[in-house]
């Protein structure tokens, strides 16, 4: 076929040698596109190319362009096509083979895209099928679980109320005991104010007679006893008391938790019944992400069980408590009065040793007047012998000093020198050992001085000590309270 003009080099073919021919024939062109659509012919419209590339997509190959040389140049300038415009004949640049490969194609990738729009279906219809199961076999599942949360719910709230009963009647009895307690208390009042003013009295007892003897013994026991018996009872009427609290506090747990357990029994069981029709359903976005829980099926279990068994334990403390202080007021009052009668007969005893140890002090009192006077006369004796001692003293370094006047070569360390030194360190001794002896006396005579002024304050302690004992003791005890006041009887 004969070409009235020539098309323009192709933009995407790779830069070769310029022929002699520029245009190839048809048939021996390699297709450069993968034709996606079969071709229709466009009606002529001046506003769009000839070129196929208008209806083709095109590969965008960049171009490698060799170097230019004169004669190249000179090549192209010679065989330069006449513009489009000029062209009378439209060029066809497909072969019949692209036509049908492009047709083969288009069949292919239909029948790719309807079996996967088969397979999308099959899927789709299978997946919808298995969701719904999913949903309503999840739905069962939780349904189911919440049943089995109302009747554990169930359970414990029973166990909840019958232990809570228990603890209210356990906590009643504890109260009436405490009660009973506290007037018994009351009763101990009269019985400690004897033994604490015996005490007093003999509190005025002057020096050495201050002892801690039996009487005194006695007393302080009849007063650790008195008080004891109150202490015990203080201390029951405080663990009635402490026992009342945690009686209290292990049934406000039970309130509490039984409380929380109606509650929850309320929610979940109105949780159980609700179904995919039922009213008040509704969308909460985000619920699922907040986790407001704080326990576990086995902690919550174990909580409960923890203030049953708490309560348990109370109950039963409490009624142990309740047997203690009933044991408590039978004994106290014996107790008292059994210790009252040991302290009369401390206080016969104490009066006889005072009154036979004050006529020994006496007899020691004659004693050491006498060797008063004697040590006095053995002081002077000392004294006299130092004395006699200074004469002697005083000549030795008199003539030590006047040696030491001679002249020169004459100061010789002689044995009269020798003898001097001797004789002044002889006397000093002397004189040292006989102040020493000086003040052992001294302080001897002190002593005996002291032990005097002692024994003659000791004879008046012990008038004293038995004026206290016998007369004002002795005789307020008879008013001590009778064993009925004792034991809480009166």
């Amino acid at each position: 076929m004969g070409l009235v003009g020539s098309p323009i080099t192709a933009t995407f073919a790779h830069p070769r040698s310029l022929p002699t021919t520029f245009v190839p024939p048809i048939n021996t062109m390699a297709s450069s596109y993968k034709n996606r659509f079969p071709y229709s012919p466009l009606a002529p419209s001046s506003s769009l190319p000839w070129m196929p590339s208008t209806y083709y997509k095109t590969a965008a190959i960049n171009p490698t362009l060799a170097p230019f040389s004169n004669d190249s140049q000179e090549s192209l300038s010679c065989t330069k096509l006449p513009p489009i415009s000029n062209r009378t004949t439209l060029c066809t640049r497909y072969s019949p083979d692209d036509w049908y490969r492009s047709i083969l194609t288009s069949y292919k990738e239909s029948e790719t895209a309807r079996r996967d729009a088969e397979r999308l279906r099959a899927n789709t219809s299978r997946l919808t099928h298995d969701k719904y199961q999913q949903t309503r076999t999840s739905q069962q599942e939780s349904t189911k679980n919440l049943g089995e949360r109302v009747r554990d719910i169930g359970f414990w709230k029973s166990e909840l109320c019958y232990e809570l009963d228990k603890m209210i009647g356990e906590t009643n009895a504890l109260m009436d005991v405490k009660n009973g307690l506290e007037r018994a208390l009351a009763q101990t009042e009269a019985p400690l104010q004897v033994s604490p003013e015996c005490l007093l009295h003999r509190e005025k007892r002057m020096g050495i007679d201050l002892v801690r003897d039996e009487v005194e013994e006695q007393l302080l026991a009849e007063v650790d006893v008195i008080r004891s018996c109150q202490e015990r009872m203080w201390r029951s009427l405080e663990k009635a008391k402490a026992q009342l609290r945690s009686n209290r506090a292990a049934q406000h747990e039970l309130e509490k938790d039984l409380a929380n357990k109606q509650a929850a029994h309320r929610i979940d069981q109105k949780c159980h019944h609700l179904k995919n029709t039922s009213d008040g359903i509704s969308y909460y976005r985000g619920v699922e992400r907040v986790d407001a829980t704080i326990s576990v099926p086995e902690s919550w279990a174990k909580f409960t069980d923890a203030n049953i068994l708490l309560s348990q334990r109370e109950r039963a403390a409490s009624a142990k408590l309740r047997d203690n202080i009933q044991s408590l007021l039978e004994v106290t009052g014996n107790e008292m009065r059994h210790q009252f009668n040991q302290a009369n007969v401390a206080f016969t005893n104490r009066i006889a040793e005072t009154a036979n140890a004050k006529s020994k002090i006496q007899t020691h009192l004659a004693k050491t007047l006498q060797e008063i006077f004697q040590t006095e006369m053995s002081l002077e004796t000392i004294r006299k012998c130092i004395r006699d001692q200074e004469p002697a003293l005083q000549v030795a370094q008199t003539r030590l000093e006047k040696r030491t006047r001679r002249p020169n070569e004459e100061l010789c360390r002689d044995t009269a020198q020798l003898r001097l030194v001797n004789e002044v360190h002889e006397l000093d001794k002397t004189v040292q050992i006989l102040q020493q002896q000086l003040r052992d006396t001294q302080d001897r005579l002190q002593v005996l001085v002291h032990t005097k002024s002692d024994l003659e304050h000791d004879l008046a302690i012990k008038a004293n000590s038995l004026f206290i004992d016998q007369e004002k003791c002795l005789g307020m005890r008879k008013s001590f309270p009778s064993t009925a006041r004792l034991l809480g009887c009166g």
